[in-house]
């Protein structure tokens, strides 16, 4: 009796084997590279040292003196805050456009829910680079959203849109707008719409239907867009590079900058690693939250 369930367990640590060594080589096995050469002094030429240190971690908070003393600088956090905050600002902005466009399509008759999903997945079938580059020539000084506003005589001269904060959340939001009509249209989907006619039957608008019965059961898609839209947003470099100018920099084109340009791969190894922190400490606040809420519904 006791060999059944033996093999049994056997059977499905097999199955399991291949996720794990997958999981293994392609992700764990570069994070503990990087977590490696965080503790690493730079070389000269590119590349580590195989000494310990703890200076690429120090660097992100401190500069060095000419007397060797430690001095504040709060440059890189300034880069932080500005990832964060447009971050932020793209995630929100994108759940304002991307729930009533994954409502709607989730309203629709079957037939044309297939063919509105293939017009919001069209723009992954395009590189993304080629995509963001894109708004360069419609942000630009003589682009087509200037072209437009001076031939109207709505101006005299060009506004300065791109190599902006609001250009590098435009791009943002452009980029990964379908992470966030994907889940909640997934959510939605699922809604027996004979309940909002059941909150309407109980005298309930078309407002008090909206936060009181689809909201909430649409949460658990918001929740995911939310997740997919901010996580990529906080580490991109291509959007902040291209209609940033470079000039307004995020974490991600600063670790792009420090493997590429600066070739100090220890502190770029030690942004990516506090980057990692971060989004891990948002991750177990979510989960926590989210196990809280469980535990009160199911009382």
């Amino acid at each position: 009796m006791s060999a059944l369930p033996q093999s049994s367990a056997l059977r499905r640590m097999a199955g399991l084997m291949p996720a794990l060594l997958v999981i293994g080589i392609f992700m764990l096995g570069p994070l503990c590279i990087i977590a490696a050469y965080s503790f690493m002094e730079a070389s000269p030429y590119g590349g580590v040292r195989p000494e310990f240190s703890f200076g690429a971690y120090r660097q992100f908070l401190f500069d060095l003196d000419l007397d060797d003393s430690l001095i504040f600088n709060p440059a890189y956090l300034n880069i932080v805050a500005r990832s964060v905050v447009l971050a932020v600002a793209a995630t929100s902005l994108s759940l304002v456009l991307g729930f009533p466009a994954a409502y709607y399509i989730a309203t629709r008759p079957p037939h044309w829910r297939t063919v509105l999903l293939l017009l919001v997945t069209i723009p992954f079938w395009t590189n993304l680079l080629i995509r963001t580059f894109a708004w360069i020539l419609i942000l630009r000084d003589d682009g087509l959203i200037n072209s437009v506003l001076m031939w109207l005589g709505a101006t005299d001269a060009p506004l300065r849109l791109l190599y902006t904060d609001g250009a590098i959340a435009v791009g943002l939001i452009y980029s990964y707008l379908p992470f966030m009509v994907l889940p909640i249209y997934a959510s939605l989907e699922k809604i027996d719409m004979r309940l909002v006619e059941a909150a309407h039957d109980l005298h309930a608008n078309r407002l008090q239907a909206m936060w009181r019965v689809i909201l909430p059961l649409a949460k658990p898609g918001i929740i995911a867009g939310s997740i997919l839209v901010f996580i990529p947003s906080l580490g991109a470099f291509i959007a902040p590079d291209l209609l940033g100018g470079g000039r307004r920099l995020m974490i991600g084109s600063l670790i792009h900058m420090q493997f590429s340009s600066s070739r100090n791969w220890p502190f770029g190894s030690a942004v990516a690693m506090i980057l990692l922190a971060v989004v891990l400490v948002l991750m177990l606040v979510y989960a926590r939250n989210a196990g809280r809420g469980r535990g009160e519904a199911a009382r």
